[in-house]
């Protein structure tokens, strides 16, 4: 099988929440284009690990449908700009992170304290707008994790609840083209088309991907070979196309077994040895040699002759 090897044909920043890249993957055999798009794209979506603020707790505030003097949006509205804040964080954890300001300011992410392994990915995203004289302090519990989660799933009480985004991956394409691998033999091959949130190089998240595809599918190479044998039974003989001809019997007996109108095995077995016997010119020395014929060849026996016909 040809190796195949994946080539960067365009990446684009269109800002620093959104990386674009396109890769193209070849050559691949027919049918493999799909397979390995797939289970690329399902993998990215779901099993890339991302972080994000996962709740709020702000001072002075009991719920989250509130408003706040001299605060221009509402507290809804907040939850909603903290939601799409971009992070990074290398390991999986639950940290916290604090907001203290005093207004009148303009609240940007860049306001966060966030313990010293979280980075912001753009510190300018905008959180509220505080109109008056007044102080202004918040707490953000953040999560790394996979997906997305719920807020119905969160068990948290003291903090607002926000629905999670974790995917670092933001949407991805797939293309599946063919293409000539020989003159003879065609093949194909597979774009990826790749839109990240800025947390992660797209090329960084195929690549990510893949290990973890990789690691799901090694244990698979190592099965017991004794726990999981299936028995395999001797194929059954279709014994309608096997022709007499294969017993290579003498003259006499093939031909009155040809006028008896037995042509195949399965005619022969419906006949036992005093069956046999019965057929016109056909006498013990010839049931004798099909007998033999039939064990020595197929390891078949017939019914056997009654005692006073054996001594005849």
């Amino acid at each position: 099988m040809t190796q195949f090897q994946m080539d960067c044909i365009e990446l684009e920043k269109k800002n620093v929440r959104n990386l674009y890249g396109r890769f193209k993957i070849s050559p691949l055999l027919q049918g493999q284009g799909y397979t390995v798009g797939n289970a690329l794209r399902r993998t990215l979506l779901s099993n890339i690990l991302g972080t994000a603020i996962s709740g709020v707790r702000i001072a002075g505030i009991p719920h989250e449908y509130s408003t706040i003097t001299g605060i221009r949006e509402d507290v809804l509205e907040i939850l909603l700009n903290l939601k799409d804040i971009v992070l990074i964080c290398p390991v999986q954890s639950s940290q916290v992170g604090r907001l203290k300001v005093q207004g009148p300011l303009v609240i940007t992410a860049s306001h966060l304290e966030l313990p010293g392994e979280i980075k912001l990915v753009d510190p300018r995203q905008y959180i509220a707008t505080i109109t008056q004289k007044i102080s202004f302090e918040m707490e953000c519990r953040i999560d790394t994790g996979y997906g997305y989660t719920l807020v119905e799933q969160s068990s948290s009480t003291d903090f607002f609840n926000i629905d999670s985004v974790f995917m670092p991956v933001k949407k991805i394409g797939i293309k599946v083209d063919e293409i000539n691998l020989t003159q003879e033999k065609r093949g194909e091959s597979l774009t990826l088309d790749i839109t990240t949130n800025g947390s992660i190089q797209p090329r960084k998240a195929i690549e990510e991907g893949a290990k973890i595809l990789i690691s799901l599918l090694t244990p698979l190479q190592a099965f017991p070979e004794t726990s999981y044998e299936i028995e395999v039974l001797p194929e059954e003989m279709d014994y309608q196309r096997i022709l007499i001809e294969e017993l290579q019997l003498s003259v006499r007996a093939y031909n009155c077994l040809k006028r008896a109108k037995i042509h195949t095995m399965s005619d022969l077995l419906l006949y036992s040895q005093k069956e046999l016997l019965e057929i016109k010119n056909f006498g013990l020395k010839s049931v004798n040699e099909v007998i033999n014929a039939l064990e020595k060849r197929l390891g078949i026996t017939l019914p056997p002759l009654p005692k006073n016909m054996e001594e005849v």
